[in-house]
């Protein structure tokens, strides 16, 4: 994991899943105040936000921005605790909500992941994440490094609180 990375984590770790799960957002997302088209053609803005409600024509603020990510987070949390059955550390909710804020809620909710997880294969159900690194059937090397990161936060639950590492 990138070091400045892990700092922003563990600075993070005190405000639990939400606070380390944006942090991993804005940290892939990056921030663009002006609307554009994904690599799929969605028109998106701010940290990674897409819907009906994003005007192409207009320049997002920082607090606009801030409230779409928090908006965006609540659903993606809401949708790892409705989903999951077994008990994970703040990291690995941490880890799945990213996860979840990238692919959206119900491709989540159809994952093999999903169904690893919750019959107890953390192992196999965080491998599963490197299978999700295609953008418009294309591998996205940015998808690869996000999902290493969220895989290793999924398998390694301690690491933010190792000295080691």
């Amino acid at each position: 994991m990138n070091p400045t990375l892990r700092k922003r984590l563990l600075a993070a770790a005190a405000g639990g899943t939400v606070a380390m799960a944006a942090t991993l957002i804005q940290w892939h997302e990056g921030v663009r105040h002006k609307p554009y088209k994904d690599g799929g053609g969605v028109l998106t803005v701010c940290y990674g936000h897409t819907g009906q409600e994003v005007v192409s024509e207009r320049d997002y603020t920082e607090e606009e921005c801030r409230a779409l990510l928090d908006a965006d987070l609540s659903e993606a949390t809401g949708t790892v605790e409705k989903n999951v059955t077994v008990k994970l550390t703040e990291s690995q909710k941490a880890a799945l909500t990213s996860f979840v804020y990238n692919i959206g809620s119900g491709a989540f909710e159809r994952s093999t992941l999903l169904k690893k997880l919750n019959v107890g294969d953390l192992s196999g159900a965080c491998d599963e994440m490197r299978r999700w690194k295609y953008d418009e059937g294309k591998v996205s090397k940015g998808l690869i490094n996000r999902r290493a990161i969220e895989r290793e936060l999924c398998l390694k639950p301690d690491l933010l609180t190792s000295p080691t590492q």
